[in-house]
């Protein structure tokens, strides 16, 4: 049950249409729960998402506020892009504090969106009012790479069999069908789940020609999740059949002094380059520059960098997860492989022009079909309908 609708399509309601809808029938005010937010040193494209839908949602005369968890150097308190945010609580504790203020003060708001990351807020329990989850991917096997192991199990045991029951009633939104099919898998119903692609931001724009060398390059925390160890690896590999090969990894995170090392450890300190984080305008230029964009990521619920980088005309290889499968259609706008399998790849396709440049055409077509408008008007027609049916019983 997808969002995807034909190119051109002009009969579903505007943002601003259901926005109305909503106010007209005493919903104004929008309470969205979520572990972090945009500002937050670790954030990523959950959180990217997130503030696309409320800024728009806000300017369509809806108000958003966004309670998440408290990160240092950020005020408790923050206006941002026409939406409030509140953090209070660590990285664990936001959840029963965020829970326990909602309860209080649950005059204060008309509907509510429960981001799920992992650790559920279990909306379902204690929020009676319209209501929505959005999740962006199962973990699974991610747990043993957050958690030591007797956490690990406790994550799993949460997200795969504790809290799904509380959520087949919900309507449960997520950015892709691999997503909407694992949560099948566990047992949440069909009809309640929903799949509304994500978007690519219009800065993201192709430009003519790429660097001279052939340039890969990786965005993402670095992270173990993210497995940018195992994708250096990879680019050794490839190096033995393409001696120009440039490989740029940006992000930053907790696993950086583990890839300093490997780098170190392979000799790779003058073609793998650590480019730390970049501005919008940098990124963007290292996408239309690339030949390649690559990740050896465990799990995504989408994939957003490999889409930004496809909306500039670079094609991806990219292991093969359920978060890439909805990002990169496999042979057409790019290629999933095994994480083995990756850096032959890689080789494989910088060195078929034709076929690289087939990639980047696709790639770049689809993009152009993917925006945070129409991403943000398919999750707020979820809660609508919840909205308005709450309305039509009174």
């Amino acid at each position: 049950m997808s969002n995807e609708a034909a190119p051109g399509a002009t009969t579903e309601p505007s943002i601003e249409q259901l926005a109305a809808e909503m106010i007209g029938v005493g919903c104004r005010r929008v309470h969205v729960l979520a572990w972090r937010d945009l500002d937050d040193p670790d954030a990523g494209g959950s959180e990217v998402h997130a503030d696309h839908f409320m800024r728009r949602w806000a300017d369509a005369g809806l108000e958003v506020t966004h309670r998440t968890s408290f990160a240092a150097g950020l005020p408790t308190h923050a206006t941002r892009n026409g939406y409030q945010v509140v953090r209070k609580g660590s990285r664990y504790s936001v959840f029963p504090r965020g829970v326990a203020r909602e309860l209080v003060s649950r005059k204060g708001y008309d509907a509510l969106v429960e981001v799920w990351n992992g650790v559920p807020w279990l909306s379902p329990v204690w929020c009676h009012k319209p209501r929505i989850t959005f999740l962006h991917h199962v973990h699974g096997p991610m747990w043993d790479q957050l958690l030591p192991r007797p956490f690990a199990f406790m994550g799993r045991a949460v997200e795969a069999r504790l809290a799904p029951p509380f959520y087949r009633r919900t309507l449960t939104m997520t950015p892709s069908d691999a997503t909407r099919d694992e949560l099948l898998h566990l047992g949440f119903r069909p009809e309640r789940v929903v799949a509304v692609n994500n978007g690519v931001e219009e800065m993201f724009q192709p430009a003519d020609g790429h660097a001279p060398l052939p340039t890969i390059v990786c965005v993402g925390r670095l992270a173990p999740v993210k497995r940018q160890d195992r994708l250096i690896d990879a680019a050794v590999v490839a190096k033995r059949r393409v001696p120009d090969l440039q490989l740029v990894i940006v992000g930053e995170g907790p696993l950086r002094p583990e890839l300093e090392a490997r780098i170190a450890g392979h000799g790779a300190g003058g073609w793998i380059h650590l480019a730390g984080k970049l501005t919008h305008e940098e990124l963007v230029a290292l996408y239309q520059n690339a030949w390649l964009v690559t990740s050896a990521s465990l799990a995504e619920g989408w994939g957003l960098t490999l889409t930004e980088a496809a909306a500039c005309g670079t094609p991806a290889v990219a292991t093969d997860v359920n978060g890439h499968r909805s990002s990169v259609v496999d042979g057409v706008t790019g290629v999933l492989v095994p994480l083995e399998q990756l850096g032959e790849t890689i080789a494989d396709v910088l060195l078929d022009g034709p076929r690289r440049t087939a990639l980047a055409d696709a790639a770049l077509a689809r993009a152009k079909t993917l925006t945070w408008e129409a991403s943000a008007r398919g999750v707020l027609a979820g809660l609508h309908g919840q909205v308005m049916a709450r309305a039509a019983r009174g």
